[in-house]
C-alpha cells in the first residue's frame, strides 16, 4: 500500500476530528461574544446564526450520507447510529430553540443558557460519536467529496 493509499484510509477518521474541532471553535466565538457587551446585538444573532447552520449542515450531511454508508458496511454500528441520529434530532431540536430566542431577542444571559445547553449535549455527542466510530472511519475506503459527507461551513 502506498503511502498515498494509505493518507487516503485514514483521512475520513482525521476529518471527523477536524469537523468536530472546528464546530467547537465556533462555539467558542459563540460563547466568548456572549460575554463580550460591548458586541453590536447584530453580530451577536450573526455568530448564533453561523454556529446553528454549520451544525445542523454537519448533522444532515452525516444523517444523509455517512450514516447509511456505514450502515451498508458495517450493519453491527446499527444501534451506535440509531443513538447518533438521536442525538442529531435533540440538537436540532435545541438549535431551534436557540434561534427562537435569538429572534425574540432574549437577553444574553437567556441565549447563554441555550448555547450552554446545546454545548453541553454537542459535546457528549461528539465524544461518543468518535469512541464509536473513529476506528471504522480509518480504514473506510470511499471517494466522496468531504462536504457532502461530513457538512459543510
Amino acid at each position: 500500500m502506498s503511502d498515498v493509499e494509505k493518507s487516503r484510509l485514514v483521512a475520513w477518521n482525521r476529518e471527523m476530528r477536524a469537523v468536530h474541532a472546528r464546530l467547537r471553535e465556533i462555539l467558542g466565538l459563540v460563547r466568548t461574544s456572549l460575554e463580550a457587551p460591548e458586541l453590536p446585538t447584530r453580530e451577536l444573532l450573526l455568530y448564533c446564526h453561523g454556529f446553528c447552520v454549520a451544525l445542523s449542515r454537519h448533522h444532515v450531511a452525516e444523517d444523509v450520507a455517512l450514516f447509511p454508508e456505514l450502515s451498508a458496511r458495517h450493519p453491527e454500528l446499527g444501534d451506535t447510529i440509531r443513538k447518533l441520529q438521536q442525538d442529531h434530532s435533540l440538537i436540532a431540536h435545541l438549535i431551534a430553540e436557540l434561534e427562537h430566542a435569538v429572534a425574540t431577542a432574549d437577553s444574553s444571559e437567556q441565549l447563554a443558557l441555550h448555547v450552554e445547553g446545546i454545548g453541553a449535549i454537542m459535546e457528549s455527542h461528539f465524544r461518543y460519536e468518535e469512541r464509536q466510530l473513529l476506528e471504522v472511519l480509518e480504514t473506510l475506503e470511499w471517494d466522496q467529496p468531504i462536504a457532502r459527507v461530513l457538512g459543510e461551513f
